[in-house]
């Protein structure tokens, strides 16, 4: 049933726009004391107050639920994840632990490359079954929206079985996937020392069958030293621009690169990480529409300082966040833990975490116009809290509040 009557809920939290919110505004959420939610062949026709009677002409062909004591809010958008990869890398996380580094790991051929190697055999069948658990987990947490990337291909072949898993999901899952293609995650061993060449060959060989399949909206390219220069990813993110792509970019996550920047000058959806972000990105990010998508648990995992997500919305960016799902940095879907950082240690306050995780999420990904808010003619994507106000989703730190997630 596509048809459904939400009545008597005691705090309706609609999120309410349709762009994203910057600064101050992050704090308005549009609160509906005793409201009532109406969803028409999976599109919302009502938001209002809770009635007796119904705005429908047929109520017999609607599911009413009663969410009396209950919150009622948009469903979560994740904006940033890498869910489709081959292997685990439990062994790195220990070394980790003892005082091994991101970097140096990846520079003796773990990290992202270890992945690459696991992900290159993986077949398409066993790729695509490991990530529908994933998605079923998430969904279970609340997401009804969620961001993927390829980029454990670093090749013609995986890359594009990456995003025909992603593309196979999308139609099966009722979570909804926006595919952004990461070709750009690394430098493959055959292109070491010759950026350029590598990124003729995404340009040339790779980008425009996945534009002819399409397979993939947005594409991503990590911005960091010894990775991609500001220079390289400008180029790249300009050509993939002219190419129809939107454009996101992994920026300021290990050190300060200028990546900020960047993504405020090629006009990209979002600027994702920015741990190391400059005074001046935030001010670039300020004055542009680019999203600054922070993710609280990569910091946790790496045991790394947060990015300065009270500074970038007093600065008046838009903020959202994300889990940034992956099996090397960060091996976690968890919204309540994102939520919790967010909150104790990036200094949101919990109406700024739930737009970064609503509205604002949704414009991280392009879709603000058609999720990320309860707003009539928006998606029915809704979530219902086991308990009465939103407030609970930090309080209770780290489980999950979600009892029942609708999807359209």
């Amino acid at each position: 049933m596509n048809n459904y009557i939400i009545n008597n809920i005691t705090q309706l939290v609609t999120c309410s726009g349709f762009s994203a919110k910057h600064g101050r505004s992050m704090s308005d959420l549009g609160i509906i004391e005793n409201g009532m939610v109406v969803i028409s062949d999976g599109l919302i026709t009502y938001v209002g107050h809770a009635a007796d009677s119904f705005p429908v002409d047929n109520p017999d062909a609607y599911e009413i639920i009663d969410a009396t004591g209950k919150a009622v809010l948009p469903g979560f958008i994740d904006s940033h994840t890498h869910l489709v990869f081959g292997g685990y890398r439990e062994e790195e996380f220990s070394w980790r632990m003892k005082g091994d580094s991101y970097m140096s790991i990846m520079n003796r051929g773990g990290g992202i490359y270890n992945t690459v190697r696991a992900t290159r055999e993986a077949s398409f069948d066993t790729l695509k079954s490991a990530a529908k658990v994933r998605l079923d987990k998430m969904s279970a947490m609340g997401v009804t929206t969620v961001e993927a990337k390829s980029g454990y291909g670093l090749d013609k072949a995986t890359e594009l079985k990456q995003l025909r898993v992603l593309k196979a999901l999308n139609a099966e899952h009722p979570v909804d996937i926006v595919t952004t293609y990461l070709g750009a995650h690394a430098i493959p061993t055959e292109y070491q020392g010759d950026e350029k060449a590598y990124i003729d060959f995404m340009l040339r060989d790779v980008m425009p069958v996945i534009r002819e399949e399409d397979l993939a909206e947005c594409c991503d390219i990590f911005c960091e030293k010894g990775v991609f220069s500001t220079e390289e990813s400008h180029r790249f993110l300009l050509a993939a621009k002219e190419m129809g792509f939107q454009l996101k970019i992994h920026a300021d996550e290990i050190v300060h690169t200028g990546g900020a920047t960047v993504a405020a000058a090629v006009g990209a959806l979002s600027a994702d990480h920015l741990l190391q972000a400059s005074e001046n990105g935030i001010r670039a990010l300020a004055n542009s529409e680019t999203v600054a998508t922070l993710l609280p648990c990569t910091a946790f995992s790496l045991r790394e300082d947060y990015a300065k997500g009270r500074q970038m919305i007093d600065a008046g960016c838009a903020v959202a966040l994300a889990t940034d799902y992956n099996p090397g940095s960060c091996f976690t879907a968890s919204i309540p833990l994102t939520i919790a950082l967010a909150c104790i240690y990036m200094k949101l306050s919990p109406e700024e975490a739930l737009t970064a995780l609503t509205i604002n999420a949704a414009a991280a990904v392009g879709r603000a116009g058609s999720i990320g808010s309860i707003d009539v003619g928006k998606k029915g994507d809704i979530i219902m809290l086991e308990y009465l106000t939103y407030k609970f989703l930090p309080y209770h730190v780290g489980m999950n509040c979600v009892e029942r997630t609708i999807k359209s």
